[in-house]
Order: structure tokens, then C-alpha cells, then sequence
């Protein structure tokens, strides 16, 4: 009986637990010792991981020749906006609104407005009310808006506020038309809505994929190229610019994605498989009197290829008639990924590189509370592991080898079975 198990776990391939052997690649773990008292910690993974392991499947950790549980984090996308309730409109007097905003119960650090206008500054007192009738608001800043279409300098209509719980906001607004509109009509019709963000601490956080510092000139488009590799997730496009270059700019972004060439002519003539546009901006400039500083030098960038091919990657800046940016740099990032464990009593080695490993399951993931504070773990360089050893090469099944065999054998079924149909129905009839 145990034989005959044993043959059909083989037959049907059964899966062999894995141990530190079976994997290519290895790298050190390195625990800190803050914050003191925390059980737990984390590592950020980064693309040299996502490369080489099979979709996270195949990672292991040991230490002391025992397998480590572990749970892995995103850093998670923010969520959707709340919508702010707009109480009390009116107009103050020409080109002056005010009115309260209702915003939601939790923390918050920006408003975002929808003001139905082009070609504008806004000069916005904000306050913070624990009640619609508040004897004492507290000052939370003056922060200015624009819209600067006119120009070709983009638009801003978002408030960043301190961190704030307050239940109301009040604010003040002062338009001045900006040019080429000098006949600017402000009513209460002009503001359309406000929407709360995430909170900054609840945002997003990022881990370079690839950084390009060679960055080519193609006629009127600014061009940095990658070569990215299968499985590893490309989430945001980067912007680095040189600090001394002050231009006040808006331009297209196009993200194109192909299947990896060697040949770079057939690299410039490959359709993309997938194509992404977005717009970065920077206006650092003082206008009718008032001082704009707004930077935006991020592109969200979710390239779904990447997880099933190695690809080429193409960021173009479309300069138009404008001169190129001064760039230092640009990166590819992918949305910060973390690999949290209890900490063991003695060191910790990752392993990873074994694509015929199932995935773990640990009960570690469903205890694991990423809010608990956790110490700070940080992954050496990877290295090929000396105990790597190459499992023996599998014969292919039979069938796979002779493919034409089983439309034969399929053939010689379905004929048995007709010919086995016919007899019974003779006998029947």
C-alpha cells in the first residue's frame, strides 16, 4: 500500500517541502535594535528580489537552520477622497467668497478644490473650527491658488494644511484675474466642490526600480530608456531635476512599454505594447503680487507587462517648442513593499530563486499587525547561495514529448466508444 502511494506521488509530482539547498540566490538580514521591545520586523524587498524570485512564491527566511514565518506589507495605495460638505456660501464683496467646509472624521492635510475658472490667482485664509459657531478659529495659514493655463504654466487648487482633525474649515478666498484674462466674474457658481485626500501619513511610499542618468535628446522630446526585468512591478515614473535650472514649466510625459529587444533599430521601430501619458509641472513666480511655488515631478505608472515579460521602457518629455529640462535623473519606483517577521534569536539569512516551490502559508499573516511598531531590518547585497543545489533534470511526460501520439490514442477512444454506441443500439432495437 505504502508503495503504491508512494508511486502515485510521484506520478502525480508531489510537492517536496524545500529547504536552504534549494534555492539560487541568498542575502544577510540585518535587525537594529530600535525601537526596543518591538517583536517584530521589517525589510523593504526591492526589484533585485522581484527579478529573481518566482511572484514572491519561492521566498524563505531561516536563521539558525530553522524556516522564519513572515508576512508581507504594501505600502497601501491611497484611498479615494472624501467629499468635504460646502456650507454658507456667499460672496463678501467683488472677487471675495467665503464659506465653511465639512470635512470627515479623521485626520486630513489638504483640500482639494473644483473652482469652475481659468486664469487666476487666490489668495485663501484658512481657519479651523470645532464648531460652525466657534468664538475663537484657530489660523491654519494663507495659501495661494492659481490657474495659469494662459501662460502654459498648468494650475493648482489644492490646499497643504498641517496635519488636522478639526470637524469645520472656513475659508476666505480673494481671486485677481491673471493674464491674458483681465475680466475675471467671480460668484458662488464658481466653486463646484471640495475633496479631502488621504491624510500625508496615510500616502503612498516608494522604492526605486531603476534609475536612468543618461538622458537623450530625439528632436522635441526628451528621452530616458530602461530595461526592466520580468516580475518586477513598475508603479510611478520619477523626475529629478537639476536644482540650479529655476524654469517654470508644464509638459506631456508619454510612458511606452515593450517586449525586451537586444537590437536597439528594432527597438526604435517595435510598437509598444503599452502606452501611459501623465504631466509635470514646476511655477516658482510672483504674479500680481503674490508668490506661487508649486512642483509636481511625478507620473503614476502601473505597466502590467512587466509582470509576465522583461521589459524596454521608454520615458519621453515633449518639449514642444520650449527648451529641454535640465534633468539629473530619472527613476522608475514600484509602490514599497515590506518583508515583516518575528525577530529571531539569531541572525536571519533571505532565500529565494527556486521557481518549482509552492508558496508558504503562515499563520504569522494573519496575526501580524503592521500599525505595532517594528524594528528596522535592512537586506544585504544578494549573492549566489554556496548551498545551492541544481535539481535533477526531469524527464518531460511522455505525451509532451510525443504530442502526436495522443490525438492518436484519442482517436482510437472516441472510435471504441462509437463502435461500443452502435452495439448497443443494435441489441436495443
Amino acid at each position: 500500500m505504502r508503495i503504491a502511494a508512494a508511486f502515485v506521488l510521484a506520478f502525480l509530482g508531489a510537492v517536496v517541502p524545500p529547504t536552504p539547498h534549494s534555492f539560487r540566490y541568498v542575502r544577510e538580514v540585518t535587525v537594529t535594535d530600535a525601537p526596543p521591545g518591538a517583536k517584530n520586523a521589517c525589510a523593504i524587498l526591492d526589484a533585485e528580489v522581484y527579478a529573481h524570485a518566482n511572484p514572491l512564491a519561492d521566498l524563505r527566511l531561516y536563521a539558525g537552520g530553522q524556516e522564519v514565518p513572515y508576512a508581507i506589507t504594501f505600502s497601501g495605495t491611497a484611498p479615494t477622497g472624501d467629499p468635504a460638505r460646502i456650507l454658507n456660501l456667499g460672496s463678501k464683496s467683488p472677487r471675495h467668497l467665503s464659506f465653511d467646509l465639512q470635512m470627515p472624521p479623521r485626520a486630513y492635510s489638504a483640500v482639494s478644490l473644483t473652482l469652475d475658472a481659468e486664469d487666476f490667482l487666490a489668495s485663501v485664509r484658512v481657519t479651523g473650527l470645532k464648531s460652525l459657531s466657534d468664538p475663537a478659529p484657530t489660523y491654519l495659514g494663507v495659501f495661494t491658488l492659481f490657474d495659469l493655463t494662459g501662460q502654459h504654466l498648468g494650475r493648482n487648487t489644492n490646499l497643504q494644511l498641517a496635519e488636522s482633525t478639526f470637524p469645520y474649515l472656513h475659508l476666505d478666498l480673494a481671486f485677481t484675474p491673471a493674464p491674458p484674462n483681465h475680466t475675471l466674474h467671480v460668484t458662488p457658481a464658481l466653486v463646484a466642490g471640495a475633496e479631502i485626500p488621504p491624510s500625508r501619513l496615510a500616502q503612498t511610499l516608494y522604492t526605486p526600480v531603476a534609475q536612468a542618468y543618461s538622458i537623450a535628446q530625439r528632436g522635441r522630446e526628451t528621452v530616458a530608456t530602461f530595461t526592466v526585468s520580468k516580475g518586477v512591478p513598475v508603479e510611478r515614473v520619477r523626475f529629478e531635476l537639476d536644482p540650479s535650472d529655476r524654469t517654470n514649466f508644464s509638459r506631456p510625459v508619454v510612458i511606452a512599454a515593450r517586449a525586451a529587444l537586444r537590437d536597439e533599430a528594432k527597438l526604435r521601430t517595435a510598437p509598444p505594447i503599452e502606452q501611459l501619458s501623465g504631466n509635470i509641472s514646476r511655477v516658482d513666480l510672483t504674479e500680481a503680487g503674490q508668490q506661487i511655488s508649486e512642483e509636481s515631478l511625478s507620473v503614476p505608472a502601473i505597466l502590467a507587462m512587466t509582470a509576465q515579460e522583461n521589459a524596454d521602457v521608454e520615458v519621453a518629455i515633449e518639449n514642444g517648442d520650449d527648451h529641454p529640462l535640465a534633468l539629473r535623473g530619472v527613476r522608475l519606483e514600484m509602490r514599497q513593499r515590506k518583508l515583516c517577521f518575528p525577530v529571531p534569536p539569531e541572525p536571519a539569512t533571505l532565500l529565494y530563486g527556486a521557481p518549482d516551490v509552492a508558496a508558504p502559508v503562515y499563520d504569522f499573516e494573519r496575526i501580524f499587525n503592521p500599525a505595532e511598531p517594528v524594528r528596522a531590518a535592512m537586506l544585504g547585497p544578494e549573492q549566489p547561495n554556496p548551498l545551492y543545489v541544481a535539481p535533477p533534470p526531469t524527464k518531460r511526460p511522455f505525451f509532451e514529448r510525443y504530442p502526436q501520439l495522443l490525438w492518436v490514442v484519442l482517436l482510437g477512444v472516441i472510435s471504441t466508444l462509437a463502435v461500443i454506441a452502435f452495439r448497443s443500439a443494435k441489441r436495443i432495437l
